[in-house]
């Protein structure tokens, strides 16, 4: 297989540099300064708004979106360098819309919800969050308790979703509910579209999460929903989901590509710079073997990156590839961040420096969109199913 990029995918990832270095990474003293302050560290609606507008008149919105919607339809080996790209900052800012939900949205939306859902989010008009995640429910969406009963032409859905992103703003939720408990995840859960505002789905609580992020709690609560709600076929909303989340585990493992090689790169920097004992931090043979064993990681992520993106993209199962590389991204983020933030000694301690926020963030991917321990289980039984009987 050639990793080789075309000339278009080069100069798009060259454009995705320029862009997050002139536009976006000098709002990382303003994003540092404001979690330090207990602010959070989202980037207000007047800065994004901003950077949005760039975006658009340099041809960066929609980028996998349909052509037909404005889109330019790239495929998921074509936005890796995209993801990575814009990976390589503490500052939380991706070009709209959010891949995942819009991969999901594109699978199964009929021509109505096509006009009102997906043609103005393909456009980056429109915010989307998704609930899968229950009290209780760990990393097992298969378990979820959330039950929608249908109601004459419409359905009404009783339950509670947690650690969602955006839901305190999104414009609408793709809310993931079990219409058939016996059913389970073959044939039993369906996904529904649900509107900002809607009567019985509401915002219980803001979660404050590490590094000034946030999640939400919903109660849903009588939710009554029309049957023009339901997206895709009703009970087969479980794969589409998993497609979505195999997206996600592309998009995370590129990401973390990216945080692996900024983290390299201030550490490369620092270490040439800092002398302990009479000597540069460079020549020390446990700091070589540091930057030389994350190089050698990074390598094989990026490969691993391309190979599931390609077996995505021509429509092969992927989903053992995308847990191993979302495991294998995450870890060597975390390793290869907090061996920099070791070698800046207390600088790298304060929130001076992006590494604290970087390191924050994905200490929250080793946990969502499914839990370091949950891949590994699942890589295990894939290694294993001709064998033991039952797996």
């Amino acid at each position: 297989m050639d990793f080789t990029l075309t000339e278009e995918q080069q100069m798009l990832r060259d454009l995705a540099r320029r862009f997050m270095r002139d536009n976006v990474m000098p709002f990382e003293p303003v994003v540092m300064q404001r979690e330090a302050e207990g602010g959070g560290m989202a980037l207000t609606a007047e800065e994004r708004a901003g950077l949005d507008a760039k975006a658009k008149d340099l041809g960066l919105y929609a980028l996998d979106g349909p052509e037909e919607y404005g889109g330019s339809n790239l495929d998921a080996v074509t936005m890796i360098g995209v993801w990575e790209e814009m990976a390589q900052t503490c500052v939380d800012y991706y070009f709209p819309p959010d891949s995942p939900n819009l991969r999901m949205l594109m699978q199964t939306c009929n021509d109505e919800q096509k006009a009102r859902y997906l043609e103005p989010y393909a456009r980056g008009e429109l915010i989307s969050a998704i609930g899968i995640s229950e009290p209780g429910g760990g990393g097992d969406p298969a378990s979820m308790k959330t039950r929608a009963v249908q109601d004459g032409n419409g359905w009404v859905i009783n339950g509670r979703k947690i650690w969602i992103g955006k839901a305190g703003y999104a414009d609408f939720t793709i809310l993931m509910a079990s219409t058939d408990p016996e059913k389970g995840a073959r044939g039993g859960i369906s996904a529904f579209l649900v509107d900002r505002g809607t009567p019985g789905f509401e915002v219980a609580r803001r979660i404050p999460m590490l590094g000034g992020r946030y999640t939400y709690e919903i109660a849903i609560d009588d939710l009554k929903l029309p049957g023009s709600a339901l997206l895709g076929e009703l009970g087969n909303g479980f794969g589409p989901m998993q497609m979505r989340l195999s997206v996600r585990r592309v998009q995370m493992a590129a990401w973390c590509a990216g945080k692996t090689r900024r983290a390299l790169d201030l550490m490369k920097e620092w270490v040439k710079q800092r002398k302990t004992f009479g000597d540069l931090l460079a020549n020390r043979q446990s700091i070589q073997w540091w930057i030389a064993d994350a190089e050698m990681k990074l390598h094989a992520l990026r490969l691993m990156i391309y190979n599931t993106a390609a077996k995505i993209d021509r429509g092969e199962q992927a989903r053992t590839e995308c847990s191993m590389i979302k495991l294998w991204g995450t870890e060597l983020a975390w390793d290869t961040i907090d061996k920099s933030m070791q070698s800046f000694g207390a600088m790298g301690m304060t929130k001076e420096l992006p590494l604290q926020m970087m390191a924050n963030h994905v200490r929250l991917m080793r946990v969502y969109e499914g839990p370091s321990e949950v891949h590994r289980m699942l890589i295990a039984r894939h290694a294993l199913q001709d064998r033991i009987p039952g797996l």
